[in-house]
């Protein structure tokens, strides 16, 4: 864990889908995959950010949902910005036939989870699920890994129309697959954790809370007793199945307590 600022250079900016881009940083990281930095954009806001692209260069995948992010949007090659980290428990790559099951910008997280399991020859299969067929995130970064990927769109411009939990709870119930990795939507991560729990399929998930520090002084991602920046983000079906706001409450900016 390193907790000092660095400051790297934009080296590229990418338009993935048109609410998704990608910032690349011309800087390595040692990092797993799940585990996050905290961006600094001087003049604007810290915030934290699910590594995407981990190696000797670091990417990081965001739609713009604030101030912090709309300052990062509008950063060019060679303008600088601060990264603290990386942060938090990854996700642990195991098992011989992995599901990875990613909703919206779920896939930023998981990308490089795909790649280091395929690294480790396992026979991954991806479902990637996406409001329309424009939005759809790193499909073809994961072909190109050597997933089998399966898409759904809410509106049915692509793949199978629905949800991601519609094709993937179907297929966990085949019994093929030996362990789940997903990130996305709480609602979408919960429905996979009662079957998995129901078929006593391990599961790790990343958990989005509020985080401030990035290290668990502040208490703003506290649930349950753990922190969301420390202690995870990825937490095991155990540890999941044991949190009583997960799936159902979370705070927000204000510290008040929202329904999910």
């Amino acid at each position: 864990m390193k907790s000092s600022i660095r400051m790297l250079k934009v080296s590229e900016h990418i338009d993935e889908t048109p609410n998704v881009r990608t910032i690349v940083l011309d800087g390595s990281i040692e990092a797993e995959p799940g585990q996050f930095v905290m961006v600094w954009v001087p003049g604007a806001d810290e915030f934290p950010m699910s590594i995407s692209y981990i190696g000797d260069q670091m990417g990081i995948t965001y739609q713009i949902v604030g101030d912090g992010t709309k300052a990062l949007s509008i950063k060019h090659v060679g303008d600088l910005v601060g990264i603290r980290g990386p942060y938090g428990k990854g996700y642990t790559p195991i098992g011989r036939k992995p599901l990875v099951v990613a909703g919206g910008t779920g896939m930023a997280a998981l990308s490089p989870l795909i790649e280091r399991l395929k690294l480790n020859q396992s026979e991954v299969r991806v479902v990637i699920g996406a409001r329309t067929a424009r939005e759809i995130l790193f499909r073809d970064r994961a072909m190109k890994a050597g997933a089998e990927v399966v898409i759904t769109t809410d509106d049915g411009s692509e793949g199978e129309k629905g949800f991601a939990t519609d094709i993937a709870v179907p297929i966990l119930q085949t019994r093929e697959h030996d362990i789940v990795y997903c990130c996305g939507p709480e609602r979408m991560m919960t429905k996979l954790a009662d079957k998995c729990s129901e078929l006593s399929i391990p599961m790790q998930a990343s958990v989005e809370r509020l985080m401030k520090c990035g290290i668990g002084i502040c208490d703003s991602c506290a649930i349950d007793g753990l922190h969301v920046c420390r202690d995870g983000p990825v937490f095991s079906i155990d540890v999941l199945k044991g949190f009583s706001e997960f799936g159902r409450t979370k705070l927000d900016a204000t510290g008040r307590r929202i329904d999910i």
